[in-house]
C-alpha cells in the first residue's frame, strides 16, 4: 500500500510526502482508515513501528474536516515522558504544516509561564505528561470538557512510571462522548484492564507479537568482568564503529559515569536521566541528534521519545532487571524497516536477567568471543542479579545478610526509583513514613 492509497487530504499528503514516506508501516495502513472513521483503536504495537504517525495523522484529518470554530482544546495525547511528549509534537508540527491548526507540547521540570500563555491564545492538539496537565487543570488553566479525541501513548510505561493513577485522574474528567486511541507496546493486566474500561467496541491491531524483536536488528551479546566494562566500551568505540551509538546504563550514576570515563578517551558524550534538568536533556539529545555528540549515555525512562531514523547502533551498558525493557532499549535502532545492531555487555550480575530477556523474545542472542575483554568463567556460572548463587532448583537462597547492611544511595538507583526501596517499617504502629 501507498500513502496515497489512504484518501489524505491534500495538506497532509504534501507535507508526509515532503518528509520522505512513500509506504505506510502496518500500524499505519491498518489504523489511519479506522481513526479517520472515528473508530476506538487499541494498538499493540511496539516502539519504532511508526504509531506517532498512526494517529497523529488520522487526528490532523479529522479535525480539519470537522472545522471547529473555536480554540478550545479537541484532541489531547498523553504520554509518560517529556522528551516522548516533545517527539510526538514535532510530528504533529511536520505533518501539519500547511493546515491551520494549533498545537502545544506541556510537561514539567520547566516554568509554567511560556505554555501557559500559550494556552491561552488556543490550542487544537495538545501533547501531555500527566502531572503537568492535572497541574494546569488544578489552576483552572486547562479544560477539557470540549475534547473531541483522547489518545493514551505507552500505556505500559505509564504503568511502570506509576502514572497510572494520574492517568486514571484525567479519564474521569473526559467527556463521556469521545474517541478514544490506546497504544501500547505490552499488554500487562492491569494495563489491559484499563484499555477494556475506557473503550468502546475498539478496532484491535497487533502488529507485532508482544514482547518481540525487529528481525532487522543485528542483536549480540560481549561476556565482560564488570571491572572492564568501561575498557571494552571504549574499546568498540575506537575500533569497531564510527557512528553515533545510544548506550543504555541502569542508573543515573551509571550514565554519568560511563560519559565521564568516555569524555576522558576524547570520545565526544553527554548523559541523559531524570536528574539533569528539562533544558540539559534537550540540548544533549538535539547534539546527539544532529552529530555533535557521538555516544548518548541514558536511562530507560530518559531515553523514551528519542526517534532518530538513522540510528544504527545500541548498547547496553547492563541489561535490566525487567526484560520486555530490552525491547524498548533496541528499539531505538533499526526503525521503520532500517538494519540496526545492539550490543549487550553481561558480567555475573547479569546472567539471569541475559536468561528471561532471551525467554522473553524467544530467541538466543549470539555471543561474540573475538574482543581483548571476553571471559569464558561467566558462561559456566549461575548467579541471580544480584550476584547470589542459585540452587540447584533454579531458586535463590534465602539472604543472610542484616537488614540494616542494606545500601541506601539514590544515585544508585535506577532512573525513576525511590531510595526507599528496601525500606523496614518500624513496629510502632503510631509511625507515619515522611512522604
Amino acid at each position: 500500500m501507498n500513502f496515497t492509497d489512504l484518501n489524505l487530504i491534500e495538506p497532509i499528503a504534501k507535507a508526509i510526502q515532503e518528509q520522505g514516506y512513500t509506504n505506510p508501516t502496518p500500524i499505519q495502513e491498518k489504523s489511519i482508515p479506522e481513526i479517520t472513521k472515528g473508530r476506538d483503536f487499541l494498538g499493540c504495537a511496539q516502539t519504532g513501528t511508526g504509531k506517532t504517525a498512526a494517529f497523529a495523522i488520522p487526528i490532523l484529518q479529522n479535525l480539519t474536516q470537522n472545522k471547529f470554530p473555536n480554540r478550545h482544546i479537541k484532541a489531547l495525547i498523553l504520554t509518560p515522558t517529556r522528551e516522548l511528549a516533545i517527539q510526538i509534537e514535532e510530528n504533529i508540527k511536520a505533518y501539519g504544516k500547511y493546515l491551520p491548526l494549533k498545537h502545544l507540547v506541556i510537561f514539567g521540570g520547566v516554568k509554567q509561564g511560556n505554555q501557559e500563555t500559550a494556552l491561552k491564545k488556543g490550542v487544537d492538539i495538545l501533547v501531555a505528561t500527566p502531572g503537568r496537565l492535572l497541574d494546569f487543570i488544578s489552576q483552572g488553566i486547562i479544560s477539557l470538557k470540549n475534547l473531541e479525541i483522547f489518545v493514551l501513548d505507552e500505556a505500559d510505561r505509564m504503568l511502570d512510571m506509576g502514572f497510572v493513577h494520574d492517568v486514571k485522574r484525567i479519564i474521569k474528567l473526559l467527556p463521556q462522548k469521545r474517541q478514544t486511541l490506546f497504544f501500547s507496546a505490552t499488554m500487562p493486566a492491569e494495563i489491559q484492564k484499563l484499555a477494556d474500561s475506557i473503550l468502546n467496541n475498539p478496532v484491535k491491531v497487533e502488529v507485532t507479537p508482544v514482547s518481540s524483536t525487529a528481525d532487522t536488528i543485528k542483536q549480540s551479546v560481549y561476556f565482560v568482568d564488570k571491572e572492564n566494562k568501561l575498557n571494552l566500551l571504549t574499546h568498540i568505540l575506537k575500533n569497531d564503529i564510527s557512528d553515533s551509538v545510544l548506550v543504555f546504563s541502569r542508573t543515573k550514576h551509571g550514565a554519568d559515569k560511563i560519559a565521564r570515563k568516555l569524555q576522558k578517551d576524547q570520545i565526544t558524550t553527554e548523559a541523559i536521566h531524570g536528574n539533569k534538568s528539562q533544558n540539559a536533556r534537550q540540548n544533549a539529545l538535539n547534539n546527539f541528534k544532529s552529530g555533535k555528540t557521538r555516544v548518548l549515555v541514558a536511562t530507560d525512562i530518559a531515553a523514551r521519545g528519542i526517534d532518530i531514523d538513522e540510528l544504527k547502533y545500541v548498547i547496553n551498558f547492563e541489561l535490566s532487571d525487567v526484560s520486555e525493557t530490552y525491547v524498548h532499549r533496541i528499539g531505538r535502532t533499526g526503525r521503520a524497516g532500517a538494519e540496526g545492531t545492539s550490543i549487550s555487555f553481561v558480567d555475573g550480575l547479569d546472567l539471569l536477567n541475559l536468561k528471561n530477556t532471551e525467554k522473553l523474545i524467544g530467541k538466543k542472542i549470539p555471543v561474540i568471543k573475538d574482543h581483548p575483554f571476553h571471559t569464558d568463567d561467566l558462561v559456566a556460572q549461575k548467579r541471580d542479579s544480584n550476584n547470589k548463587p542459585m540452587a540447584a532448583n533454579g531458586e535463590r537462597p534465602t539472604s543472610s545478610r542484616p537488614n540494616n547492611s542494606r545500601p541506601n544511595n539514590n544515585k544508585n538507583k535506577p532512573d525513576g526509583v525511590s531510595s526507599n526501596v528496601g525500606f523496614k517499617k518500624p513496629k510502632n504502629k503510631n509511625f507515619t513514613r515522611k512522604k
